[in-house]
């Protein structure tokens, strides 16, 4: 809720906030749903270096660095590799892709915690651990996704505030991840056109109304249809 107050939102209007990545450590913690349940401790973290480490701590994960000692793989970044000692290793895009080319021989489970493709940092597009999930499955693995477009964020989400379907409504700018899910889920959307469709979408700068015909054509694209249409989320 901190950042959520950085951003200039007046928090007292949250009941509060539930991410991927705390979903995923209430599953593995709890271990109550079979597929978690028959995981095992020994993973490959894949985590992030310059947007900060993900603590594993209270989940009594043994984090491994060769692929023949791993049960799973854990995805919450795509920047680092887990060491055992608890810090990450900054590691590149294509040896993180070469170590799960080897987990795929081997047929070992991925959880990915954050199954984003891609986020927007200054403008720029940041690739995110979606896309590690998506390779691993194009190399045969399985996927656990563990949040958008998953109906299980939206699903948290709503028994958090205590609602139904009728009275939800998902924001956001990825098709594929956001408007997605909420059809997934059943829930109303309001797509925002300035993110990462923004080049896409003919979009320069921010506010900017994009084309209705070409935002129909990138929803049919991603079959991922929004309630609403919005150049920008803004209070």
């Amino acid at each position: 809720m901190d950042k959520m107050k950085s951003l200039g939102f007046d928090t007292s209007l949250f009941v509060g906030a539930i991410t991927s990545g705390e979903l995923t450590h209430q599953y593995l913690q709890r271990k109550d749903d079979p597929w978690f349940a028959a995981l095992g401790r020994s993973c490959i973290h894949m985590t992030w270096s310059e947007r900060g480490t993900i603590s594993l701590e209270g989940l009594g994960l043994q984090v491994v660095e060769n692929v023949e000692e791993a049960e799973f793989i854990l995805a919450h970044g795509s920047e680092a590799l887990g060491h055992p000692s608890g810090a990450a290793v900054p590691t590149k895009l294509e040896d993180l892709e070469k170590i799960l080319e080897h987990c795929a021989t081997k047929r070992i489970p991925m959880v990915v915690a954050n199954p984003d493709y891609v986020t927007v940092e200054a403008r720029a597009l940041r690739v995110m651990p979606g896309t590690l999930a998506a390779k691993y499955e194009k190399l045969g693995g399985e996927v656990k996704w563990m949040g958008k477009p998953d109906k299980i964020i939206y699903q948290a989400a709503m028994a958090m505030a205590g609602v139904d379907s009728s009275d939800s409504i998902a924001v956001g700018d990825s098709l594929h991840h956001d408007i997605k899910g909420a059809n997934e889920a059943g829930i109303q959307s309001a797509f925002t056109t300035g993110g990462i469709h923004a080049t896409e979408l003919g979009v320069g700068s921010f506010g900017e109304a994009a084309d209705l015909s070409s935002v129909q054509a990138l929803a049919s694209k991603y079959d991922a249809y929004p309630s609403y249409v919005l150049p920008a989320f803004t209070w």
